[in-house]
């Protein structure tokens, strides 16, 4: 039967299109789609596509001096005002560390986030997070099962952070519960997911896990806080104080701020697209595997956090050269920002006020590419310097 001309099947009025093409640029077409050219990020990875890309694009895993369970940087919500106004929506995001990520990563809502960290515990930290948000149904569940922690009965979808805290700050750890969610998480990542964790990455899962277990929302950068001074908080953050901090006009951008928060990051993690890598800022793979990823599906990245590892790429012979030369691999929309952190004096110069810890600063990538390019930027901490004073 001859359909109505409104009524051709689209796969029909495709290849009409197609025989209007030169044959020459049709099978330059055919090419590039082969290669993966062309196709746009995944709405949701396999966890096939997922444990592959984890897999093939990471390196092997380095030294860091310390585990890093929690951030140490109190002021790094401050640039997402800027971030938000400046950045488009739905880019690619990259980063470093722990789970400040996620409060970057709920403010931007990247069509994709890789998370690239020299230490391998990094990567399989971030698997434990992935595990215990996909198995919680709110924020209040998600605490406990990470604290290990009877969920307060007086908590609920509408507390605010500060209410959901203060709740569990009177929870005491209980060790069944401990063991039970240890189980959970690693049948959620082993069966469910079918990563393949060897029993080193399990023993390094636990380890984190057991931080978060007696640390509790007092836990820092420093682990948990046993009353002895090696595991004093000193002038450190917990985890419940990062939580509650704010954007600088106060307001809380948190993943754990809100339900609606958690929920958007949730829905990343369930659809495989928060991507924890092992790689060295200067190595020679992850951050170039990642750039053919994003080329070969025609996507840009719009921001990657730094915190302050170029302070020790820049103490590293020619790693900061190393590390910038990785960055000119990747696509890049006009646009994109580093995030990056400084510390102590510099803190205090760039706030201008007190005596600061850290502080989160913004600069253009495109532009520090560009004076790199150019030779102008020093090696050592002079080169340091030069890309701090590039920033605002």
């Amino acid at each position: 039967m001859n359909l109505p001309n409104t009524e051709v099947p689209k796969t029909m009025l495709k290849i009409r299109r197609l025989r209007t093409i030169p044959a020459t640029a049709l099978l330059l077409f055919v090419f590039f789609c082969a290669l993966g050219f062309g196709e746009e990020i995944p709405r949701e990875l396999s966890d096939e596509a997922f444990w592959k890309l984890v897999t093939d694009f990471s390196e092997p895993g380095g030294y860091f001096r310390s585990d890093n369970f929690v951030s140490n940087e109190t002021m790094f919500q401050n640039v997402i005002p800027e971030l938000k106004k400046t950045t488009k929506h739905e880019g690619v995001y990259m980063g470093v560390g722990p789970d400040q990520n996620f409060t970057y990563i709920v403010a931007l809502q990247p069509k994709i986030a890789f998370i690239v960290d020299i230490r391998r515990q990094n990567m399989l930290h971030h698997l434990m997070y992935k595990a215990l948000i996909e198995l919680s149904e709110d924020r209040a569940e998600f605490l406990s099962r990470l604290f290990s922690r009877k969920r307060p009965g007086n908590v609920g979808a509408g507390s605010s952070a500060a209410e959901l805290f203060a709740a569990f700050e009177n929870q005491e750890p209980e060790r069944e519960m401990f063991y039970s969610n240890l189980q959970a998480l690693k049948k959620q990542l082993v069966e469910r997911h079918g990563f393949k964790l060897s029993s080193d990455d399990e023993q390094s899962i636990e380890y984190v896990f057991r931080a978060f277990y007696a640390g509790g929302p007092d836990l820092t950068y420093n682990g948990p806080n046993l009353g002895g001074f090696a595991g004093g908080r000193g002038r450190m953050p917990s985890y419940s104080e990062l939580m509650l901090e704010t954007d600088g006009q106060d307001l809380n951008r948190s993943y754990m701020s809100t339900e609606e928060n958690f929920r958007i990051l949730q829905d990343l993690e369930k659809k495989n697209l928060v991507v924890p890598l092992v790689g060295d800022f200067a190595g020679s793979k992850a951050i170039r595997a990642v750039a053919q990823y994003l080329k070969e599906h025609e996507a840009s990245v719009t921001a990657f956090y730094l915190s302050n590892v170029e302070q020790y790429l820049f103490q590293q012979n020619d790693d900061w050269s190393k590390f910038y030369s990785n960055v000119g691999t990747l696509p890049l929309d006009s646009s994109a920002m580093f995030i990056r952190s400084v510390f102590n004096n510099m803190a205090v110069q760039y706030q201008g006020f007190g005596s600061l810890r850290s502080a989160s600063l913004l600069s253009s990538i495109p532009t520090l590419l560009k004076a790199f390019e150019a030779g102008e930027i020093r090696s050592g901490n002079a080169g340091y310097y030069d890309v701090i004073q590039m920033s605002k």
